[in-house]
C-alpha cells in the first residue's frame, strides 16, 4: 500500500499520515455525525464491507505512529494527519480503537492527536492512555486555537472536536505538537529548570558563539571602505528613552529590536529597501552589546549570515574617541527613526 508523509516541520520530527490511493477506496463511505466522534462503538464488520481494508490501513498508521512517537517524561506522544475523504471521521474512530490496542502503547502512557485536515470545519480526536491526558491535551488545544474550535466534547476518555481550517498554516501543526508535549509533563518543581531549557547566560554564549563580532574600530573601518563586495549598515536597536539618555550616532540606521527581523528579512513585505539581498552586512549594536548578539544571531536565522554585534555596543563607541557621525560609504541613504522604526508590526 503507498502511504504518503507530510514534510516534518520544525515544530516535529514526524507527522505520519497515509496516502491517497488508499483513501479513493472508501471515498464512498457515508460520513456520521461530529457528536459520535469520540465514540468508541465499532462498526460491524458484516455491514460494511470496506471495514476490513480500514482497519488494516489504520493499523499500519498506529505502526508509523508509534515508530516515529517521541517521549516525554515517560509517555509516547504524536500527532497523525490524514488525507480527507468522505468518512473521515469514523476513520479517525478507527485509528483511535487501533492505537488502543496496539501492543507497543500498551507498555507505556501514550498521547497523539488524529486529525483530519479539510477546508472549512475538520475533525480532530485527541486519545490517550488515560481520560486525564486527552481532556489535558484538549484544554491546550482548545486554548491554541480559541474561536477556531467550534465544537468539542470528553467522552470514552477521548476529547474530539471540530476546528476551522485546521492546518492551514504551519503554526496549527506545531501547536499540536506543542499541545501533546506539554500535556504529557509530568508535575514539577517550579523552580527546577524544564529538561532542555537554557539560562539567558547560556542562550547568550551560544548566540555569540555563532557571530564573528567585531570592534567599533573595525565597525569604524568598515563603513568607510568602499571596497567592501557587499552593503554594509550599522544599525542601533536601542530603544528612544536610551538614544536620548546616552546619545546616538548619526547616520546609523535606527531598527528597534521589536520590529528587527521584519525589517531585515528579504522574503517580508515590510522589509527595508537595503534588505533585498542574504550577503548584506548587518552591524548592530546595543548600549553595552548584550541585547545585540541575541538580535544578529536572529539575523543568522534569517539566512543573513553576514549579520554581526559590536563588541561594547554604543559605550565602547564612545570610550574609542570615533564620531558621533559617520557617512556610510555602501548603504542606501540615511534614514531617521520615523521612517526606519515604524509601528510594530
Amino acid at each position: 500500500m503507498s502511504r504518503g508523509r507530510r514534510t516534518p516541520t520544525s515544530s516535529s520530527r514526524s507527522t505520519s499520515s497515509f496516502g491517497m490511493e488508499v483513501i479513493d477506496q472508501w471515498r464512498t463511505i457515508p460520513s456520521e455525525r461530529f457528536s459520535e466522534l469520540p465514540s468508541t462503538t465499532p462498526t460491524p464488520a458484516d455491514s460494511d464491507p470496506l471495514t476490513p481494508i480500514r482497519e488494516q490501513v489504520a493499523e499500519t498508521i498506529v505502526l508509523r505512529a508509534t515508530r516515529d512517537a517521541e517521549t516525554v517524561d515517560g509517555t509516547k506522544v504524536g500527532v497523525v494527519t490524514t488525507l480527507p475523504y468522505a468518512s473521515g471521521e469514523e476513520f479517525l474512530r478507527t485509528v483511535a480503537a487501533a492505537l488502543e490496542h496496539a501492543t507497543l502503547l500498551r507498555q507505556q502512557p501514550y498521547l497523539f492527536i488524529l486529525a483530519l485536515p479539510t477546508q472549512g470545519t475538520s475533525p480532530l480526536l485527541i486519545c490517550g492512555s488515560s481520560e486525564e491526558l486527552s481532556e489535558r491535551a484538549g484544554i491546550l488545544v482548545k486554548s491554541k486555537f480559541l474561536n477556531r474550535v467550534q465544537q468539542y466534547e470528553l467522552r470514552h476518555g477521548r476529547w474530539g472536536a471540530l476546528i476551522r481550517d485546521l492546518c492551514s498554516t504551519s503554526y496549527d501543526e506545531a501547536a499540536l505538537w506543542d499541545a501533546v508535549r506539554k500535556a504529557a509533563r509530568q508535575p514539577m518543581d517550579p523552580l527546577r529548570p524544564p529538561p532542555g531549557s537554557r539560562s539567558i547566560s547560556q542562550i547568550l554564549d551560544d548566540a555569540r558563539a555563532r557571530l564573528q563580532r567585531i570592534t567599533p574600530k573595525r565597525a569604524y573601518d568598515e563603513l568607510q571602505d568602499p571596497m567592501v563586495e557587499w552593503p554594509v549598515v550599522l544599525v542601533d536597536i536601542r530603544p528612544e528613552a536610551q538614544r536620548r539618555e546616552f546619545g546616538s550616532i548619526a547616520g546609523a540606521l535606527i531598527v528597534e529590536r521589536n520590529v528587527l527581523e521584519w525589517r531585515f528579512d528579504p522574503r517580508c513585505a515590510y522589509r527595508l529597501p537595503i534588505a533585498n539581498r542574504y550577503d548584506l552586512r548587518v552591524i548592530i549594536f546595543c548600549q553595552e552589546s548584550y541585547t545585540s548578539s541575541l538580535a544578529a544571531a536572529s539575523l543568522h536565522d534569517l539566512g543573513l549570515l553576514n549579520a554581526t554585534d559590536m563588541i561594547g555596543g554604543y559605550a565602547a563607541w564612545k570610550e574609542a574617541g570615533l564620531p558621533d557621525e559617520v557617512e556610510v560609504s555602501s548603504t542606501a541613504p540615511p534614514t531617521d527613526g520615523r521612517i526606519s522604526a515604524p509601528a510594530d508590526t
